[in-house]
């Protein structure tokens, strides 16, 4: 089973879902909906509508493609003969690729998304040192001292933040190999009437 990729949004295209137009060059294009066909019929730029992906990476709002994972994913017409240890390594491999990539795209957003609470908090102190005199007196005061003591509180919910996901990672590393072993000894052991007896595992 082959899953193509949108030729405008870059989205996956399913088996027996979505449009395939066929140029007069013999060209082919797939589209996930119809959306992405009339929109490429109107010979509309990808790069220059908000929800495609070629706009978002162009615009730094999601990770470019990484030459050395895409090599994995390249369209090989080749016929392999079967063979059990080149699909366990490739199914390993696949595994490894996506942990990489997921590794990668968290990463990115983190690094995106840094500052943010610092710029919010600056526009909302700005808006409220211009507009002071639309507050109670009564409040005045309160919100000034609140104002001050935001920014310790942002910096430690950040590095809260950031402490948690290490934690979580480090926890997820930590408990994989037991994972695996486990697995291992439940593949070589057959429980019969409450007596382990060993199995032969190929490999």
């Amino acid at each position: 089973m082959r899953i193509e990729t949108c030729y405008f949004c870059s989205q996956p295209c399913y088996p027996s879902k979505g449009i395939t137009f066929v140029r007069n060059d013999a060209k082919v294009f797939k589209f996930c909906r119809s959306k992405c066909h009339k929109n490429f019929k109107m010979k509309r730029n990808p790069r220059k509508l908000a929800w495609t992906k070629a706009f978002r990476s162009a615009h730094g709002k999601e990770m470019p493609i990484d030459g050395t994972l895409a090599n994995f994913a390249q369209r090989r017409n080749i016929p392999v003969r079967y063979n059990r240890d080149l699909v366990q390594k490739t199914l390993q491999a696949m595994s490894r690729v996506q942990e990489i990539r997921d590794r990668r795209e968290r990463q990115f957003y983190k690094d995106r998304m840094k500052g943010n609470k610092a710029r919010q908090l600056e526009a909302d102190r700005k808006l409220v040192a211009e507009n002071q005199h639309l507050l109670p007196a009564q409040y005045r005061d309160q919100v000034e001292q609140a104002l001050q003591t935001l920014p310790e509180q942002v910096q430690e919910e950040t590095m809260e933040e950031e402490l948690d996901e290490e934690m979580a990672l480090e926890e997820q590393a930590r408990l994989a190999p037991k994972k695996s072993a486990l697995k291992q000894k439940r593949k070589q052991q057959l429980v019969r009437g409450g007596v382990a007896e060993e199995m032969d595992v190929d490999g």
